[in-house]
């Protein structure tokens, strides 16, 4: 058998669905799943003898509606069923029963790749599940395999939030990340469609679209965004235009009075020390603006509760 591969989390998959609850300890555990026997009709065959393993018809299989993956790429699901036509399945499938029918947890290409064989059974793993529980599972199969690309990771969390009413620091801990780590991702869904549709498609990266999060303007967005991709520019390059573009007001500051100039910046560093987020000062004789960044619902909840407000 080959070893199973080391987890990217905190915890395996193994660990999870061993009693189809998330595991309350942090200790890494990376239990490979028991592999079914290659069969030569391609099918393969569910473990004997373990509890849980039985093969299921394969009509009786719906998909999981928390699945965080919405594109499968069609040339790996065409040799995923290659290769099952050739050796078997190696991994069964993870369902949980919903009425008289199975929801899908992990496997869905493989479910896919037999639906295409026209097969009628598959070897699958049965367990009870809530629907929390199916979400985050899905939600950590497809972070372990690399499969979900930064827009669909970003979804994901936010669907664990939204639908299971979770704070970040819980949605954290039930994939295994850092509360930081799953912030800075749902940050990547406050960018406009077309510019997620760019990171989801690889076109730019998430260090790219982190230098965009750091502009107010987004319109002046998608315009950074469009020439980074039609210029190939780098993420340091990009980084570079935008610090550029904001030596405006820098320039109008240094044109200020010295006495007046460092009474702004005295005023951004109290506000951004009495807030814990960072403040920017647009000022003008006549007018101005006060531009406070957060980064995501609890953030702005904490920086209105010091402001004295309730929402």
């Amino acid at each position: 058998m080959a070893k199973p591969p080391i987890s990217r989390l905190g915890r395996g998959l193994g660990a999870l669905i061993a009693s189809g609850t998330p595991a309350k300890s942090a200790v890494p555990t990376h239990a490979a799943a028991p592999v079914a026997a290659p069969a030569p009709s391609g099918a393969g065959a569910a473990p004997e003898g373990l509890p849980g393993y039985r093969e299921i018809p394969v009509a009786a299989v719906e998909p999981n509606p928390h699945q965080p993956r919405k594109e499968f790429d069609p040339q790996q699901l065409a040799d995923l069923v290659d290769s099952i036509r050739a050796e078997g399945l190696l991994q069964p499938i993870v369902v949980r029963p919903v009425g008289e029918k199975f929801q899908l947890i992990a496997g869905e290409r493989r479910w896919r790749a037999f639906q295409q064989l026209r097969l009628k059974s598959i070897p699958a793993r049965v367990m009870p599940s809530s629907d929390a529980s199916s979400a985050t599972l899905a939600l950590i199969e497809n972070l372990q395999r690399a499969d979900l690309n930064p827009i669909e990771e970003a979804h994901g969390y936010a669907s664990l939030i939204r639908d299971f009413d979770l704070t970040q620091d819980a949605a954290a801990q039930r994939v295994g990340k850092g509360r930081a780590t799953v912030a800075n991702s749902l940050r990547l869904l406050s960018l406009e469609p077309e510019i997620q549709g760019f990171v989801g498609k690889a076109m730019l990266s998430t260090g790219h679209a982190k230098v965009l999060l750091g502009v107010d303007n987004g319109a002046e967005r998608l315009v950074l965004a469009r020439r980074a991709i039609e210029g190939g520019l780098s993420v340091r390059a990009l980084e570079e235009i935008v610090q550029h573009r904001r030596g405006g007001w820098a320039g109008k500051k240094r044109r200020m009075p010295a006495a007046e100039a460092t009474a702004l910046t005295d005023i951004e560093k109290r506000l951004t020390s009495h807030l814990g987020a960072r403040v920017a000062l647009r000022h003008s004789p006549k007018s101005g603006r006060i531009i406070v960044e957060y980064h995501g619902n609890e953030d702005l909840a904490r920086v209105v509760e010091r402001m004295g407000l309730t929402l």
